[in-house]
């Protein structure tokens, strides 16, 4: 068993700046009608997402509607992430088609979509969302629906007041605020992506650079197996007990504490499987690699079933920085 890591160079270029408006703009108009269409009931409290599944409600007044979410449940109000079933659309993304004409439009792989409305005389707390940004393959996308000038979003210490309309990305991984001291809901459709080359052509000019030499993980398009090829895949190792918690900055070590770990089949996907009935369904990359569904490839692993000595390969990854552990593998009967 080993651990390795490399890095990227210095004078690495950063992030131009904590948001930016992105290409091209809808119609907001359309977008208003559409979100009208599926207001005709009370939306519920938005959640929080964890390694232990969905969790509380937030105490203030901050409503979503799941366009997409895991599994296609359109109750989830949370933002999703690893677990047994990957980003599917809701019934109610059926309902509003110029909705998913702006989702088809962007090229990357989609996770949580929601519409998310902010109440009247409403203040969030200061907070960040851990890796929700392009160090770690994750996107977050904005597109106002219905604001007022007393809806503010406080991102790294500066004030956005964000349009309808408007296409905008922002780092949520800094420190932001969303408050809305005015008389009406402030409505936003939100979207969650990954990362990838396509979606770096809609930032501007001067992003460019950042995304050609800064600190981004561009993820891979998932690349389809046969059962066949799953099923040589079925082994048994040791990992570290904080591999699957996507949020944790601990490195791959030998002398964490580790607990055994099986890769099978759950239907057309390889699963892994963890102590506790914990199971994340895997997604392929090529190579009999793997990132966990529902994350980006910030955090991977490898297969190598075959000779005398089958491993596996856990990587996390940061940037342009990798840091690997190779464990020994048992094979296990198909």
């Amino acid at each position: 068993m080993s651990s390795s890591s490399a890095s990227t160079s210095l004078h690495i270029p950063p992030m131009p700046a904590e948001g930016v408006r992105l290409k091209p703009a809808f119609d907001a108009d359309r977008l208003l009608r559409e979100l009208t269409s599926v207001r005709e009931h009370t939306w519920d409290q938005q959640r929080v997402y964890s390694e232990d599944g969905v969790g509380a409600a937030t105490e203030v007044d901050w409503r979503c509607l799941a366009l997409r979410s895991p599994g296609g449940d359109g109750d989830r109000t949370d933002p999703g992430g690893p677990g047994p079933r990957d980003f599917a659309d809701t019934a109610w993304l059926d309902r509003i088609p110029y909705v998913r004409e702006v989702l088809e439009s962007i090229p990357a792989p989609l996770h949580a979509v929601r519409f998310m409305a902010l109440g009247p005389d409403t203040v969030g707390i200061d907070h960040t969302d851990p890796k929700y940004g392009p160090r770690w393959g994750v996107a977050r996308l904005h597109v106002p629906v219905v604001t007022n000038p007393d809806a503010v979003l406080f991102l790294d210490g500066v004030e956005h007041r964000w349009q309808p309309g408007d296409f905008w990305f922002g780092d949520f991984s800094r420190t932001h605020r969303v408050q809305n001291t005015g008389t009406e809901h402030r409505v936003h459709l939100v979207i969650d992506v990954l990362v990838t080359p396509g979606l770096a052509s809609l930032f501007p000019e001067d992003w460019q650079r950042y995304f050609r030499d800064g600190e981004v993980l561009f993820n891979r398009q998932e690349v389809p197996q046969t059962a066949e090829d799953r099923r040589r895949l079925h082994t048994r190792f040791p990992v570290p007990t904080t591999f699957h918690l996507w949020e944790d900055d601990t490195p791959l070590s030998a002398d964490l504490p580790r607990e055994t770990a099986a890769l099978d089949e759950d239907g057309d996907r390889l699963v892994l499987r963890l102590p506790g009935d914990r199971v994340f369904a895997l997604v392929h990359l090529g190579d009999d690699e793997y990132r966990l569904a529902g994350w980006s490839e910030e955090r991977t692993l490898q297969v190598f079933p075959d000779g005398p000595d089958p491993r596996v390969v856990l990587r996390t990854r940061e940037g342009g920085r990798v840091d690997e552990l190779t464990v020994a593998a048992e094979r296990l009967a198909a």
